[in-house]
């Protein structure tokens, strides 16, 4: 199988070959209309005869393609390696961003990262290059950039090892966030097992204008639909709003629908993806496109009558958006910009900013750059300057070369901006502030950002700071003022000599004028003797581990199991396996376990944050010390969550930690998608509260019994005991989503278990 740098035309060419075909059987067998999301999952069923009951039925699917970061693609990797192949089956990639943390700037932190990275990467390298897959080097860009760039096609089907690989909608790519185990599973030859998704279909209307930007279209619809409210549903954007977007705008907004739970978000395919995929030397796939664009978007029925064929509507009018800031620590907690100052005050907030950044996969497009790179122009001329740390990161190196090229990191540069890696850095932990005399670690302070996502701890590992995501002209705004009680479109700034200044309406160009610039190629395409690679991985490494299987389910109920952690209220990823300096060991299943629940709230009081009690000693310890004395003592247990357990990142570390010390079942009231699927594939039970009262039923010292394990079935309840210490017994019921095939992983003992049996 031939590896590009891009997806190949004929690849392209036969998805759409099989389009007119797929959209007729679907019409038929739901009898109505379709929306684009509808055609995208029918035209890649596996096979046809499939029960498609929205929320209910499970189908398979055959997506077209793979993609993965480094910090996951290592343990994707390291479980491919065991299923006995000698190739991947469908087109991957593996691309290096996660691993460069920011420290001084972009030059001198890649460097440093290719110094203490080395071991990772050349795993990687030669890991892709013994087994078919395309591997971009560190520097090359960040994934989703990387992707919308090269792979990405409308009417496609990605997955990929991060959970914002639906930025790949923006070009009308169905493209979804997964655990390594999914990904295995679809690099491995089998089909991808998905629930059949809700659609939530978001009609625009009206047109941005001023300061109004694509990352206010979706910081809005967080607020209408929190964290959770797009999970187990596909957020599809249509109308004559969508088409005044942008096909970068539109990726924006896909992006961050990682933060409203949803499975992915796609726009139809129109004119400005077309240009976009011309502008990034992809004619011929625009051409393809045009010609079956019919089947590219939503019937015209659909979109003229929604209610009737949407699960959800939410209509949305453009021109009269305002500009958006969410945060502190969620991203669906919403105002427009000129409300958070007095907001700030009433909380007891800061409201000096520490430190302003602009970019990361979210936002560091060319029309992002042109329209904060503009205000700092603006402001040079008139004498401001920026009144807190600025930071910008390109996307991926052609958008680095680009800008530089056309003198608009000199625009942030002449206010004393530091220029970071085309690298996720700052966005996801990888940030280093040991070096800024503004900041003291501990103490509360804000940032400002142009990401995603901004839980506690997130971006730079303290839990005092308090991180707001708006657009990037907002952040170039917020910089410059250095405070968050400013109005960007009515305040007023003043020079170091007192002189009044506002700020000018922003102006982005949406494709560069003279064309993008390449830079420096960063793709590797694997040797054509590939069985002479050799993929090593050091039995004293303390940053890489073979993984041995784990064991399959003896038939038996689960019995009296201890309670490791009960924790309250927000329980995501990145409370469950942090990132940050944790990255480094993503790729030892032993080492990384030494964060497990690190961040979690104990809902029991008195404990300090990722601390609770050690039922064999009765002592008070951080719980990956106690989650290692229980699996050296033999001892399973369950772990509690609250409601969306698991929202955030698709790291499967989250699961596979759990499960690799000793954990059979996660209880909760209601789970994130990824996580929850995660689970099921490395062989946990994931279940949640019949009765969501009974989560406050369980307490410090009691022992939980799942019981009927052996009539396990779809649908069918899981009978729990609680067995308090006095000797009384309470019981109650708690439910599952397993399909047929999906009890077959936990039976198996995970998922890639199967797939070795059938190898």
């Amino acid at each position: 199988m031939a590896v590009h740098a891009s997806t190949p035309i004929e690849l392209i060419e036969a998805v759409y070959a099989g389009l007119a075909g797929a959209v007729t059987h679907g019409r038929d067998q739901l009898g109505r209309a379709l929306t684009l999301s509808e055609k995208i999952l029918i035209a890649h069923l596996s096979h046809r005869r499939q029960e498609l009951v929205t929320g209910v039925s499970y189908v398979d699917l055959a997506p077209d393609r793979v993609a993965m970061q480094d910090a996951t693609a290592q343990m994707a990797w390291l479980q491919f390696m065991t299923a006995g192949l000698d190739e991947v089956a469908v087109p991957t990639t593996t691309h290096c961003d996660h691993l460069i943390e920011a420290r001084e700037d972009g030059k001198r932190d890649l460097l440093a990262a290719a110094d203490s990275n080395e071991e990772v990467y050349d795993f990687l390298e030669s890991v892709c290059a013994r087994y078919g897959a395309g591997f971009w080097k560190p520097g090359s860009g960040i994934i989703h950039q990387v992707v919308l760039e090269q792979y990405a096609f409308p009417g496609g089907m990605m997955i990929g090892t991060d959970s914002h690989t639906p930025n790949a909608g923006g070009l009308g790519m169905l493209a979804v966030g997964v655990g390594g185990a999914d990904a295995v599973d679809v690099m491995t030859g089998f089909a991808w097992n998905v629930r059949w998704p809700q659609i939530i279909g978001v009609r625009l209307t009206g047109e941005l204008s001023g300061w109004s930007a694509p990352k206010d279209v979706i910081l809005k619809v967080a607020e209408i639909l929190t964290v959770s409210g797009g999970t187990g549903a596909i957020v599809e954007y249509f109308g004559p709003g969508a088409e005044s977007l942008s096909a970068t705008g539109k990726a924006t907004i896909c992006n961050m629908g990682a933060e409203i739970g949803a499975t992915t978000s796609l726009f139809g395919y129109d004119a400005a993806m077309a240009r976009y995929l011309s502008a990034t030397g992809r004619a011929e796939v625009a051409a393809a496109a045009d010609a079956v664009a019919e089947h590219l978007r939503p019937d015209d029925e659909a979109m003229a009558d929604p209610a009737a064929h949407y699960d959800r509507v939410i209509e949305l009018d453009l021109s009269q958006l305002r500009p958006h800031i969410n945060g502190p620590h969620t991203p669906d907690r919403a105002r427009e910009v000129p409300a958070l100052g007095a907001e700030a005050r009433d909380e007891g907030w800061p409201l000096r900013i520490s430190a302003a950044l602009i970019g990361s996969c979210t936002n560091s497009s060319y029309e992002d750059i042109t329209r904060a790179a503009g205000i700092a122009r603006d402001a040079a001329a008139k004498g401001l300057r920026a009144r807190t740390q600025l930071l910008v990161t390109p996307g991926s190196e052609q958008i680095r070369a680009t800008i530089e090229r056309d003198g608009l990191l000199g625009d942030f540069e002449a206010l004393g901006a530091v220029v970071l890696a085309n690298a996720c850095g700052p966005c996801i932990g990888q940030w280093d502030r040991s070096g800024d005399e503004n900041y003291v670690a501990g103490q509360p302070n804000v940032i400002v950002t142009s990401y995603n996502r901004n839980f506690p701890k997130r971006n730079d590992g303290d839990a005092a700071t308090l991180a707001f995501v708006t657009s990037p002209e907002t952040v170039m705004a917020l910089a410059l003022a250095g405070t968050l009680d400013f109005d960007p479109v009515d305040g007023v700034l003043h020079t170091d000599a007192g002189e009044p200044v506002t700020l000018p309406t922003p102006v982005g160009v949406e494709l560069p004028p003279d064309g993008f610039d390449p830079g420096r190629s960063g793709f590797v395409a694997p040797p054509t003797d590939r069985r002479s690679v050799d993929v090593r991985v050091s039995p004293t490494s303390s940053r890489l581990q073979l993984l041995e299987p784990f064991e399959a389910w003896d038939g038996n109920d689960y019995h009296r199991l201890a309670v490791l952690v009960k924790a309250k209220g927000k329980f995501t990823t990145d409370h469950i396996s942090m990132a940050g300096p944790w990255l480094r060991y993503r790729g030892h299943l032993e080492n990384i376990s030494g964060n497990l629940y690190l961040g979690a709230v104990n809902a029991f009081d008195g404990y300090d944050v990722g601390h609770g009690k050690n039922q064999l000693t009765g002592q008070t310890q951080p719980f990956p010390q106690i989650a290692e004395a229980y699996h050296a003592a033999g001892v399973n247990w369950v772990v509690i969550g609250d409601q969306n357990m698991g929202e955030g990142s698709s790291r499967e570390h989250a699961a596979m930690e759990p499960r690799f010390r000793g954990g059979l079942v996660a209880l909760c009231r209601s789970f994130a998608r990824i996580h929850e699927t995660n689970l099921k594939k490395q062989g946990m039970l994931p279940l949640t509260f019949a009765a969501p009262a009974d989560y406050d039923r369980i307490d410090e010292d009691d022992r939980l019994s799942f019981l009927g394990l052996a009539e396990l079935a779809p649908g069918q309840p899981v009978e729990v005991e609680v067995h308090k210490p006095s000797g009384d017994t309470i019981s109650f019921e708690a439910r599952h989503t397993f399909s047929d095939d999906q009890l077959e992983w936990f039976k198996a003992g995970a998922a890639l278990n199967i797939i070795r049996q059938r190898r």
